[in-house]
Formats: structure tokens, sequence, C-alpha cells
């Protein structure tokens, strides 16, 4: 047997507490591995110590596996009635049978060696108050991303010279269009009508550029959006039409011109806010230049936007006065954390506890664009961005080289980082405003789909960005930040692109399986850029999702009821064709 691939420890996404009463206990094994058995029971079953009496447990068959591009992913649920558990594993290759503990790999006859010390996996109480616990919501919301200066102008009456009147086309991050709170509201029945549940916004805090992401004042909505009035009407009417809302917070580093930064660059190391930011040399922070010398700590390198001593007290407690604000003021739904890995544990670990307490259902969503589980251990965040996903998806695009293999290991790999009730509600998006548009990376509404087809048939929760409804292009950022074409909405481009993704996101809401967290591969079509997934609802009603992503036509066949299809007739799905359809 392969010793080296195999691997487990009681903690983190291999062992953990689904809830009160369900343990999830996962596997990692070489694919030389064919047949696993689970050896599990209380730990008190022969005795406090054992004595004289052997313990033995309940024999248990892991039918359940996920293939990895090296290794094979074995999961199994059990419910402990007395919410300990003592476990070990039995593994059998094709001509090998081994037992594993937690201190390594023993036979059979070492198992039953009378007097043998066993060193068993453990888990040794399931308090319900170390339960990973994230928001029940989120798995059924549609998010729709809108970065606030381009979406829409609510207010075109109101005459300011610096802001451009609204156009199409490429865009840079100098100039202001004009978009506000106010047209965001008067856009609440579109957004309703499309099937979107919740809005995700860029930031809206004070702050000297377009985008806010330098912050001015964290208890300010920026004037050029409106104001704390028009902020607390625009979630009130998004409720009233069942929208939750979550905006963007900027705590790893501010703007120039916040306060405590202003006051740090006159008084110098005599200021009260001297520890709220990063600085290592005093002699010259106020030369405007790059921070590559070390002077301070910034963003990247962006001398204005200087980086926040999340690990401060003060710092610390004016956050969650701030978030606490936002929540009573304007009853927002979430918080997304920019440049969330690099906030401190210790700051998200105080501002969850202070805001659970006040919003139990509070969704907290990290920026984080990797492997992201030291956050996501049920005392940090809820859920992250979820780019590992949105990169993999696309590289198969890209890449005609990779088989259906490689999406399956990528799209498992995405799912076995982290504990199923992260993957539940994962922020799960192809584009953003950091990214390419999805559109613009391959300029092919046929393969537009079939990502979109992706995005909504996965475990999480879906996010479109702005536009994307009608499959808007723009480059990187700035050009993925361009003004939303109003005047065009009507015509019947645009309109047949607003009815697919409409089918999208009913297919997405009405159908169980698309928000299930079970699906498998089962490789039955032979042409190698063919993906098939299967997803599998609590009914055991399944979904079939097919895409050919081949130069070859495919037959599929005419069974099933088809929910969503595109190049597909007769049985046969042609290039770059999408099919979903019930078994």
């Amino acid at each position: 047997m392969d010793f080296t691939g195999v691997y487990h420890k009681t903690s983190e996404q291999l062992s953990y507490a689904l809830d009160e009463n369900r343990l999830i206990i996962n596997l990692k094994t070489g694919y030389d591995v064919k047949q696993v058995f689970l050896i599990y029971g209380d730990p008190y079953e022969a005795g406090i110590l054992g004595g004289n009496e052997k313990w033995t447990g309940e024999r248990s068959e892991i039918v359940y596996k996920k293939r990895l591009r090296h290794q094979l992913w074995w999961t199994t649920t059990v419910v402990p009635p007395y919410k300990r558990c003592k476990y070990y594993f039995e593994l059998h290759t094709e001509e090998e049978t081994w037992y594993y503990f937690e201190d390594g790999f023993l036979t059979e006859e070492q198992v039953n060696m009378p007097g043998r010390l066993l060193q068993y996996f453990i888990v040794p109480w399931m308090n319900p108050a170390d339960v990973n616990r994230t928001p029940g919501w989120v798995n059924d919301t549609v998010w729709y991303q809108i970065f606030p200066d381009r979406f829409c102008n609510g207010t075109p009456e109101k005459k300011d010279p610096d802001v451009l009147p609204w156009q199409t086309g490429p865009v840079t991050n100098m100039e202001r269009y004009g978009g506000n709170l106010e047209g965001v509201r008067r856009k609440l029945p579109y957004l309703q009508e499309l099937g979107i549940t919740g809005i995700y916004f860029n930031p809206l805090m004070e702050a000297e550029t377009n985008h806010k992401y330098d912050t001015t004042d964290y208890t300010k909505i920026d004037p050029a959006f409106g104001d704390g009035q028009i902020m607390a009407q625009l979630v009130s009417e998004a409720h009233d039409r069942a929208i939750r809302v979550i905006v963007d917070a900027v705590f790893n580093h501010c703007g120039r011109k916040f306060g405590p930064w202003l006051d740090v660059l006159k008084k110098g190391r005599e200021s009260r806010y001297a520890e709220w930011f990063m600085i290592q040399d005093w002699s010259d922070i106020r030369k405007h230049e790059n921070t590559r010398d070390g002077r301070f700590y910034s963003f990247a390198f962006a001398d204005w936007m200087p980086k926040l001593n999340t690990n401060n007290e003060e710092v610390i407690d004016y956050f969650c006065g701030v978030c606490a604000d936002w929540i009573r003021k304007y009853d927002i739904d979430g918080i997304r954390f920019d440049v969330g890995n690099e906030v401190s544990h210790y700051f998200l670990k105080r501002i969850r506890q202070y805001l659970k307490a006040i919003k139990p259902d509070l969704y907290l969503l990290g920026e984080i664009w990797h492997d992201a589980s030291q956050w996501l251990a049920g005392d940090e965040y809820d859920s992250v961005m979820n780019y590992p996903l949105m990169s993999g998806i696309h590289d198969f695009f890209l890449d005609n080289s990779m088989g259906k293999e490689e999406f399956e290991f990528m799209v498992n790999r995405c799912y076995t980082m982290y504990m199923q009730q992260n993957n539940n509600v994962l922020f799960n998006l192809l584009d953003s405003h950091d990214t390419e548009r999805l559109m613009n990376r391959f300029h092919d509404l046929d393969m537009f789909y079939q990502q979109l087809a992706i995005l909504f048939t996965l475990p999480g929760s879906p996010c479109i960005y702005y536009g994307t409804e009608i499959a808007m292009e723009g480059g990187f950022d700035p050009d993925c930040r361009r003004c939303m074409p109003w005047d065009e909405i009507g015509t019947e481009e645009n309109q047949e692109r607003i009815s697919q993704m409409k089918a999208l996101i009913r297919l997405r809401k009405t159908e169980e399986a698309c928000r299930s967290p079970h699906f498998h591969f089962p490789n039955r079509y032979e042409n190698r850029r063919c993906v098939e997934y299967i997803k599998i609802d609590s009914q055991d009603r399944r979904i079939q999702v097919v895409l050919n992503c081949s130069p070859e036509a495919l037959s599929v066949g005419e069974g099933g009821e088809v929910l969503f299809a595109r190049q597909f007739a007769d049985g046969v799905l042609k290039p770059k064709g999408t099919l979903v359809r019930r078994l």
C-alpha cells in the first residue's frame, strides 16, 4: 500500500461536527486503496480506561469518495449518540489490508495483540458551542454585485461638474459617472424581476476615489452616493422585495485623508493614533512615494492606503463600533472584508463574536483568493469569495489540453478544502470588479453560458457581476468597471440574454439539487472534453449537467426533462453545448 498517500487527523476539514449531532469524517488515500471501513463507537463503551474488556466499535463501509489528482477523498457521516467518538480505519488494496490509527498503520495481528495500547482517533466531545455555524439563508441567495459609480445615476437632474455623461465603452479609474444609491433603489424592481435575492455593494463609505477603497470616513455614506437616509431606505425596500444586502468593509487599510492618519502625519509618534498603523521609520512618513522602503506598511506598496494595525485594541473597538452602526442604522445582512487575508486572526475572532451577538445570521465574507481553510474554522469568516473555483473553470475552458478528469479534480479540490457548512455558503463568482469580465475572456456566448451553468449548479451561493445578464464586456481593472448601458437594455439581443439569465436563476431557485452539496462525476461519455456531473437533492432526485467542450457533436440521448439547454436538439449536444436536465 502507498502509505504516503494516506492522511487523516481529528481537526480542520477532516473530522468535524456538521451540527450538534452529525460528525463528518474524511480520509485521504492513494488510488491503490479500493475499499475503506470505519470502525467507530463511544470511547467509554468498554469502560473508563478499558480494563480487561476489549473495545470493538461498529464497522461501517465508507462508500462515498471523490477523485483528486493524486488521491481519493473518502467521506462519511456518523451520529454518535453521546456526542463522543473513537475510531480507526480499515484499508483494503487489491492484495493487502491495513489498519490506520492515529500513530500509523498496523496489521491485523498487531491490532489484536493482547495488551497493546492502541492509539485511536478521538473526538472527545461535540460541544454545541464549537460547531461551525453559517447563515442558512445564504445558500438560497443569488447575488448581484454592484460597483456603485457605474451602475445607475438616479438623480441625473443634479448637475455635478465633476460627473461625466453616462456612456458605454472603456473607462479608467479617474472618471466619475454619477452612479448612486438612488439609482440602485430605482432599479430594485429590475433586480427582483431578474430573480436576484442579494446585492453585494463595493464600498459605500466616504473616500476620495471612485472605487472607494481608500476610506476617509467609515461612519458616513459617500456624498457622491447619497446619505444614511437613502441607504436605510434602499435596504428597507430591498428587504420588502426579499433581497438581502451586504457591504464592503475596508479594514486592512484606510485612505490618506482618514482622520487618525492625518493626525499621525501631523504629530508623528506623539499622535494618540500612532499605534493604529504599522510604521517602521518615523523619520520620513510624509514622503509621497511607494512604500518599498518599508517606512510603513500599506496595501501593496500604495503610500496613499496605509495599513491599519488590526492587532490594536482601539482599532478593534473602533471597527466593532463601525459595523454595529451599519447593522443598526441600515439593517445590512452581511459584510465583505476587503483584503480579508491580511487583517489579523485576532481581529476577526473578536469582531465576529461582537457582531454575531447583535445579528446572529449576519454573513461574514472574506476576500481571499487562495485556500482559506485557516479562516473558516467557525470563529472568523462564514465564507470566502471562491476565486479558486473561478480560476479553475476559466483555465479548463482556456486550455484544450485539459481533459474532463482535470475539471473533476479541480471541482473536487475546491469542495474538499473546507467544511460542508462553509461549502454551502461559498461566494461563487466568475468575474468581479477585480477581474476581466467573463464575456471578455472568450467572446463566445455559448462558452459564456456553459460557465454560467456551472456557477448556478454547484454548491455555494452564486454571484453575477452587474451587466453579466447582458454579457457585458470589459477588460481587466479598470475596464471591467464600465457603465451599465441602460439605454441598450431593451434591444432584442439584450432581452434574449436577460431571458437566458432568468432561466438559469429560476433553475437555481426552483431545483433543490442545484443548491445541494451532493454531486458526483459518472464519466459515462467517452469524449475527453465532455464534462458530466450529477447533482442530488435531499429526496434523492437528480439532475444531470452536461457540457460539450470539444469540437465534436455528442450523442447524449433524449431522456429526462430538459431544464436548460443550448446547442442541444434530438439527443445531440453540439460543440460548446450545454444541457441541464432532470433524470
